[in-house]
């Protein structure tokens, strides 16, 4: 047992270092300058706005999350626990989901405090160096976020397990990691679409003034949520699939294959990370050199490291003489499949983003299509907007299904005869695994965007050389890329995260003393059968779900979108000088309407998404909390697919048109294209990046619900 949390350390480790070298970034980004005592100022008001919506976003989630803590403390009281069963809930599965919460929190706050101080130094980068500095300050910045948000779930997972020494316990560590991260998407997709339509429709449709533009009084409500969207959101809610993938992978493990099994998910953490950090060296580029190559040489280098590292690891877990504790047989080559099950995930990881990219990329044909559609008025390039959108879901579903596939093959044919159906099920978590090992490169890739985005403002508003703004913009482009990868890399992780914690909860039902007696009729499996109607009844609510969250953020955006727009057009109305310079804009009183809009928005859709699960799961049985889990995973995967892809394909076939095409700005094809952006913005970048949370969310109360539930 010794030998066993030595490498329990190993991982917790892994996890230290990630922050140490964090850490370690920021300081060297703190150490450039941030330009003109005007960019400073621009900097500190994106920086203040950013921290003033963190601030008050976490005081509103407090004493709901102090709730569930008690909650679960308090629950052990409730629950009859029988000889040999290990429940989770009680003081270490609340203590638990305490560390799950606090950890997504903290990463929130490092990263928006990365992101929000590195935007002027971009901007001065590009000013004072060139290109290449630019993207070293960007990219430095983007990187503390993903490390930290892989080092706090790496270390968080690591050290509760060495602590409580069962993953059952811990599991709540995800469910507090969740319950932040729902919240945190939704928050951060109202207030940035908000703040952005607002921008948008009044200062660039109505005033006919630039992006970004100092007049707009919108502009650094904008900015800051480019931030808390791109950044803490995406951030909480990778930490969360990362945290629940390991968690889930931990379960099944320990089932299958006793503490290799549960060894196996924390070190290949571990070896991701420290790919990642090697990765980042390898971002480079020259005054004349593409950006784009340069982030993907990273994100290959950290998958290719990855993928030699898991080899090793693979082979020294799970030796051929081995034996499985559960079972007493011999690992045999069981340890290729697993290899192979993570090189699928990783496969998935590049598949997704390259798919992303095609539909939604300005010199790809679905964005062409919908570009050329405009030119007959708003009316078809939405028709065309919605099209892709449909059409984007079926081939990365496919992708999917062959990961899914082809991972519980691997492991199938290289386990010993006897065991192969039942090991095989462990691939299809080390298949999400894989793929969440390298989210400390992705996180990377997608922070640096607002970063990007904020320097190119902070460039327009202090007036800086148009050749300043060109850098800075070509980083923008760049950024927009990575981010429409890291949707995507976001949504093929909730889908294979959603997998493995349902497989979790399978397992954690077939184990549950309360069940045995209704176990026994089915030979003690836990059969899911489309037949029974309990199951049926579960699949129409679990896929009704993600319509209404989906349709409560939709309406969110637009209320405090109508909001923003009557607050610019009041300004613009009211205070002398604005258009001519002379005035001074109140960027406070926008930053506080999308802030207050956000906060009050979010409860709704998060009370839905943790109040459903456990009243379907004691009010309707097992058997409709598994139906609800996969019609939930399903629709929620495929309206993600749909909602980001459509708003990415409007989004980009303006920027093309913008670029000149087909008229240019202010032309009647840019118009409709302008329109088309705008029912785009919710989709992309609110609705669709909901339903990765909403699904995870499901999937960790339901880990805690099924040892709980006391009947079929």
């Amino acid at each position: 047992m010794d030998f066993n949390l030595t490498l329990a350390y190993y991982a917790a480790g892994a996890g230290a270092l990630a922050l140490l070298f964090a850490l370690f970034t920021m300081s060297q980004v703190l150490k450039e300058s941030m330009g003109t005592p005007k960019m400073k100022q621009l900097s500190e008001a994106v920086q203040e706005g950013a921290m003033a919506y963190m601030n008050r976003q976490y005081k509103t989630l407090a004493p709901f999350a102090i709730a569930i803590f008690v909650l679960l403390w308090a629950a052990e009281l409730f629950v009859e626990q029988k000889p040999g069963s290990h429940l989770p809930v009680g003081a270490a599965s609340a203590i638990s989901f305490a560390v799950g919460a606090i950890c997504s929190a903290i990463a929130g706050y490092i990263g928006m405090n990365s992101t929000t101080k590195s935007n002027a130094r971009t901007a001065e980068a590009a000013r004072s160096s060139g290109l290449g500095k630019a993207l070293q300050v960007s990219f430095r910045a983007g990187a503390v976020m993903g490390l930290s948000v892989a080092g706090l779930g790496l270390l968080g997972v690591s050290v509760l397990f060495i602590i409580f020494q069962s993953p059952l316990i811990i599991n709540s560590f995800a469910f507090g990691a969740s319950v932040i991260a729902f919240f945190a998407r939704v928050g951060g997709g109202i207030y940035t679409k908000a703040a952005d339509v607002g921008a948008d429709l009044v200062g660039k449709v109505e005033a006919g003034i630039p992006e970004d533009d100092p007049r707009n009084p919108a502009t650094i409500a904008d900015n800051v949520g480019d931030n808390v969207g791109d950044t803490a959101g995406m951030g909480a809610d990778l930490f969360e699939s990362y945290a629940a993938t390991t968690i889930a992978a931990m379960l099944i493990g320990n089932t299958l294959f006793g503490f290799s099994g549960v060894i196996f998910p924390l070190l290949v953490g571990a070896v991701g990370i420290i790919a990642a950090i090697l990765g980042t060296f390898t971002v480079r580029t020259s005054e004349g050199g593409n950006p784009q190559a340069a982030l993907n040489v990273g994100l290959w280098s950290t998958n290719i490291m990855t993928l030699i590292g898991t080899w090793f690891v693979a082979k020294a877990i799970f030796p051929a003489d081995g034996i499985a504790e559960p079972t007493g047989v011999a690992f045999g080559n069981v340890s290729f499949g697993i290899f192979m099950a993570v090189a699928a995930g990783l496969i998935v990881n590049v598949a997704v983003g390259w798919l992303t990219e095609y539909y939604t990329a300005n010199n790809k044909p679905p964005v062409l299509r919908i570009a050329e559609a405009s030119k007959s008025g708003p009316a078809t390039n939405v028709i065309h907007g919605l099209a892709v959108g449909m059409e984007s879901t079926f081939i990365p579903m496919l992708v999917f299904a062959g990961a899914i596939y082809f991972s519980f093959w691997a492991v199938l044919s290289n386990s010993p005869e006897g065991q192969a159906a039942l090991w095989s099920i462990y691939g299809i978590a080390m298949a999400a695994m894989g793929m969440l090992s390298t989210a400390g490169m992705v996180v990377a890739m997608d922070s640096f965007g607002p970063v990007a985005d904020n320097a190119g403002g902070i460039a327009e508003m202090a007036e800086l050389p148009p050749e300043v703004r060109e850098k800075t913009d070509k980083l923008d482009a760049v950024g927009n890329t990575t981010a429409a990868i890291a949707k995507g890399f976001a949504i093929g992780s909730a889908a294979l995260t959603a997998l493995a914690l349902f497989s979790a909860f399978v397992d954690g039902v077939k184990h549950n003393p309360n069940m045995q007696e209704g176990l026994a009729a089915t030979g003690g499996n836990f059969i899911v059968n489309l037949t029974d109607p309990m199951v049926l009844v579960g699949v129409f609510i679990g896929g009704a779900v993600p319509f209404l969250i989906g349709a409560r953020t939709m309406r969110a955006v637009g209320e405090a979108a109508f909001g923003m727009v009557e607050e610019v057009r009041r300004q613009f109305r009211e205070i002398p000088g604005i258009m001519e310079g002379t005035g001074k804009p109140d960027y406070a009183r926008c930053v506080d309407i999308a802030t207050r809009s956000a906060i009050s928005k979010m409860i709704f859709p998060g009370v839905v998404a943790v109040i459903v699960p456990p009243i379907v799961g004691f009010g309707l049985g097992a058997m409709a909390l598994a139906g609800f889990l996969g019609g939930l995973t399903t629709t929620g995967v495929l309206l993600a697919l749909f909602l980001a892809n459509a708003g990415g394909a409007w989004d980009n076939a303006k920027k093309y048109i913008e670029g000149g095409a087909l008229g240019g700005k202010k032309s009647e094809p840019h118009k409709a294209a302008v329109i088309g952006d705008t029912v785009g913005d919710p989709c992309k970048d609110t609705s669709g990046p909901a339903m990765n949370p909403l699904i995870k969310v499901a999937g960790t109360i339901s880990l805690i619900l099924g040892p709980l539930l006391t009947r079929l």
